[in-house]
């Protein structure tokens, strides 16, 4: 009997030791999960504080590479996504890496996997190809009003995967780039002129000639259309019904909208007979051209320096 007492407090023992052995693994590998954990937390937040710096100055190294001239917002907003998404993946990996996950490893499963995720990412692939080619080819800017997929609005920013717009209503419009670069894209504000082709309709019965002849002298008495080239009255259109004329003037392109919107009225109330005519539009103050900085020389750095 005392042979067997004393066998099994000796296994009770043992195993008593080997629970208490597991459970101080358990405490160890606990605290060590913690202490990744926390290192892994402050090197996401050190990450995502570095790609907000490393945006911020990509942006200030192309502002300070164009001198004392306006930066280039288009090529400062995509460079500076470009190095933000860069930073934040060096610290995902770096992230990784501190939990446990062997970077080897990872690149081995993104090669294995790589057909599979650029069959399901295809569509987000050729956005981001799309924006390098919109940025390489530059068919528009950031401030450019442009026409593309249906939609008209003022640009706002380029980014690695879309085109932003702002429409003349006030809408925020999200272009994919692929769709953008893949459809005609009208850049309406390339040019600082642009041509007024504005047609109109009248009747037979009334005097054409004298119809173009008023109609093209409202048109020089605009102010804001240009007197180089001269604008011109065409016959352009005639049935047994009516006679349709169009109106040719050059202007600045802000000011398109208000002269085409006049020639269109008074072209209808001339044609009408009517004998006044609204009044003319004022002439659009123009802004002064800013003095353009020059940028120091390597010359004058020392000097200002020693």
């Amino acid at each position: 009997m005392q042979g067997i007492e004393h066998e099994i407090a000796t296994r009770l023992n043992q195993t008593v030791r080997s629970d208490e052995n597991v459970f101080h693994k358990f405490i160890d590998a606990a605290g060590d999960l913690a202490v990744n954990l926390v290192v892994a937390v402050v090197i996401l937040t050190i990450t995502w504080w570095a790609a907000g710096w490393a945006s911020r100055l990509v942006r200030r190294l192309i502002a300070r590479v164009h001198g004392g001239g306006p930066p280039d917002v288009t090529l400062q907003g995509f460079a500076g996504s470009a190095a933000r998404y860069l930073v934040m993946i060096v610290g995902i990996i770096a992230v990784l890496q501190q939990l446990g996950v062997q970077t080897t490893s990872i690149l081995a499963v993104l090669g294995a996997a790589s057909l599979a995720v650029g069959l399901a990412l295809q569509g987000t692939l050729s956005n981001v190809a799309a924006g390098v080619m919109l940025l390489l080819f530059r068919p528009y800017r950031v401030g450019d009003v442009i026409e593309v997929a249906g939609r008209t609005g003022t640009v706002r920013a380029l980014d690695l995967f879309v085109t932003e717009l702002t429409t003349p209503d006030n809408l925020k419009v999200v272009l994919p780039n692929g769709k953008v670069f893949g459809d005609v894209i009208v850049n309406t504000s390339y040019h600082s002129r642009r041509r007024v082709d504005a047609a109109i309709k009248t009747d037979l019965k009334r005097d054409v000639s004298a119809l173009m002849a008023a109609l093209k002298e409202r048109v020089e008495s605009n102010p804001l259309v240009l007197k180089d080239p001269a604008p011109q009255v065409e016959l352009t259109g005639m049935s047994e019904a009516f006679v349709e004329f169009t109106v040719r003037a050059w202007v600045e392109t802000a000011d398109f909208g208000a002269v085409k919107a006049d020639i269109m009225l008074a072209g209808r109330l001339i044609a009408d007979g009517a004998e006044q005519l609204p009044a003319l539009p004022a002439p659009r103050a123009k802004p002064a051209a800013p003095k353009m900085k020059r940028a120091p020389s390597l010359t004058e750095r020392l000097r200002s320096k020693s």
